[in-house]
């Protein structure tokens, strides 16, 4: 090999080691948007009764839940998704796993005992507007929302969130959204 092609296959290499994770594929399943798209105001209560909105995560990327104590599905992905906010979580990134229990932040206080749930925070819609304004066609349903709060894609159904390609797919978007900051 020539030292000039040399020169170039370093170069390619070393330019594609400073290319962040941010091309990481999307999990199947995971519909990206081409372009991120508003997401629509919702409100929901944390633990104590106070009411939080979207706005109160502004500046992170946001894994947002929509899911039930009595969903099936969304019971076997929970412990995941409790598992990717103590992998990721932080001052860049958060899980807000967003329940729609009727019957109040008691019953989803006690899905979480019984799961081993420690590391996610409880936030309750009881009327499951959000849901529904959200455009939720089933549960569980997740959109991945960008630190400007546009959504940047989503998952309907159940996913195993921490999962090797996941976590190297959220970290990259958390990577890019950095940037764009």
């Amino acid at each position: 090999m020539t030292a000039s092609k040399l020169a170039v296959a370093l170069s390619a290499m070393l330019l594609a080691a400073s290319v962040p994770a941010v091309a990481a594929e999307a999990p199947q399943n995971f519909a990206v948007l081409d372009t991120p798209a508003a997401v629509p105001e919702i409100g929901f209560a944390d633990a104590a009764g106070q009411p939080r909105t979207l706005a109160d995560y502004s500046g992170k990327v946001v894994l947002l839940n929509i899911w039930a104590t009595w969903c099936a599905p969304c019971r076997k992905e929970m412990p995941t998704l409790d598992r990717l906010q103590a992998k990721l979580g932080g001052p860049d990134f958060e899980v807000v796993a967003l329940s729609m229990d009727r019957k109040g932040p008691d019953a989803v206080k006690k899905f979480f005992a019984e799961t081993g749930v420690t590391h996610l925070a409880l936030n309750i819609d009881t009327s499951a507007k959000a849901m529904f304004t959200l455009g939720a066609v089933g549960l569980p349903m997740t959109l991945l929302i960008d630190r400007q709060g546009k959504e940047i894609g989503r998952l309907i159904g159940p996913a195993e969130w921490d999962a090797p390609d996941m976590v190297d797919f959220i970290r990259g978007r958390i990577a890019a959204n950095q940037k764009e900051k």
